[in-house]
């Protein structure tokens, strides 16, 4: 894929997985998620946004790192989480990094033990999450990217609170929301925990990818092995 100063592992994964050429979004965005300004990315589904994230987390960390997350990702349900560790497990393939999800339907002491012996990525939804930092008191000293995907569902369901306790347990990092639309509810929560962050809007006329729908249809065939 022709991005510029792409880590050699991540293009090659997504050249083998036929991403050849970045899509707006994706070219647009990538030298300012990879400055580590905070971004507010606003398109609709089927547009990229999942693909997005973790080409950029992955070109982040590139390499495994300690054993505290140095990237938390937050989605909507399950569902989403199965289908975000898909996409790592595609494109992650010439990494070392070690991406665990949780969510309400896993064994929460099963999640604690594991994520204590060392994960990159973690993603989850954002009670499960918020249970865990809340009782488990995870190091967040090393976390370099905080982002909040389809944000504007997950404001739907009144997660705003459990999103800004994490959030405002983690000092200094990169935070990124992405959203269909931009609502006040959006305005509102980048206002609390973000720090002049960049706007980016797409239409997704132009995009080809439709990484929501892929994901389905490939969580449908791994859910097992995927699930906690």
């Amino acid at each position: 894929m022709k991005l510029k100063k792409i880590n050699e592992g991540l293009k090659e994964s997504l050249l083998a997985n036929g991403l050849t050429t970045p899509n707006a979004m994706q070219a647009d965005t990538f030298s300012t998620l990879k400055s580590g300004a905070d971004c507010i990315i606003i398109a609709p589904r089927g547009s990229g946004k999942s693909t997005t994230i973790v080409i950029n987390v992955i070109q982040q960390l590139v390499k495994e790192g300690e054993q505290s997350p140095r990237a938390l990702i937050l989605v909507e349900s399950k569902e989403k989480v199965l289908a975000m560790k898909v996409l790592f497990e595609k494109y992650g393939k010439h990494t070392d990094l070690t991406v665990y999800g949780v969510h309400e339907k896993g064994d929460l002491e099963y999640d604690k033990n594991f994520i204590s012996g060392g994960v990159d990525v973690l993603i989850g939804t954002p009670t499960k999450l918020n249970d865990m930092f809340t009782t488990a008191g995870y190091n967040v000293n090393r976390l370099k990217m905080f982002i909040v995907d389809d944000a504007d569902a997950v404001l739907k369901l009144r997660h705003e609170t459990k999103i800004m306790r994490i959030s405002n347990s983690i000092a200094r990092t990169q935070r990124i929301i992405f959203s269909e639309k931009l609502s006040e509810r959006i305005d509102s929560l980048a206002d609390k925990m973000m720090e002049e962050p960049f706007l980016f809007e797409f239409d997704g006329e132009d995009d080809e990818e439709d990484d929501d729908s892929d994901e389905e249809n490939e969580l449908e065939g791994e859910k097992e092995e995927n699930n906690n």
